[in-house]
């Protein structure tokens, strides 16, 4: 009898094109800014927006977003998910596994996240990567040498919610490979005081010495 092949792996969502990440892994009815807040209430440990929403609540110009992305620290994952509880259903993401968030699988990597939704039927509605804690610190996941207060590298816009400055999270988009990427570097460069840009150049500097903005900034 002819051996069967192997049955095929969910692709790595770092890599999905969004209809076929809805095929493996569901869709998205993501948190807002007007939502997030309500969200998080009760949760007493530093969050702060992310990615997409932390470069239109600077800019002032809308963009698409497929998602909503918080951060916390690392240090903090345990405490996040008890104050899931049992209303939502969290999944941890990393590169090697995608496996529930739960007492059986506690043991998280300090660069990996964690997706949210209510249950199995149900849309995604958070993105929650961690970044790594040096003792209570951010710590930048290019370069683990470089590490700030948090206060530093976050502001609290009119909203009254705190946000990845621009800078730093131009910095995670450094690499430019995606459209969204290269339009939100287009709009959000020009408006970055010298301080921001001296930011930037070194900080990319200090994972891509080669990089454009590391020579130009």
């Amino acid at each position: 009898m002819p051996s069967q092949p192997p049955a095929a792996e969910p692709p790595a969502v770092q890599h999905l094109e969004p209809d076929d990440f809805e095929r493996w892994y569901g869709g998205w009815d993501p948190l807002t800014p007007a939502t997030i807040a309500e969200f998080m209430a009760g949760f007493d440990r530093p969050w702060w927006i992310i990615g997409g929403w932390s470069i239109e609540v600077f800019t002032g110009v809308p963009r698409a977003h497929e998602d909503m992305d918080i951060s916390i620290l690392s240090c903090d994952a345990e405490a996040f998910r008890l104050f899931l509880g049992d209303r939502w259903t969290p999944w941890n993401v990393d590169d090697s596994w995608f496996r529930p968030f739960d007492p059986r699988f506690t043991d998280v990597r300090p660069d990996s996240q964690i997706w949210v939704r209510p249950d199995a039927a149900s849309p995604w509605i958070l993105d929650v990567p961690f970044t790594p804690a040096a003792d209570g610190r951010w710590t930048n996941k290019r370069n683990r040498s470089h590490t700030e207060d948090l206060d530093d590298v976050t502001w609290i816009a009119p909203d009254g919610l705190r946000y990845a400055r621009p800078e730093v999270t131009l910095m995670f988009k450094a690499a430019q490979t995606r459209e969204k990427d290269r339009l939100d570097a287009e709009t959000t460069l020009p408006l970055l005081d010298d301080a921001a840009r001296r930011w930037l150049r070194d900080a990319v500097a200090g994972f891509d010495p080669d990089h454009e903005w590391a020579r130009t900034l």
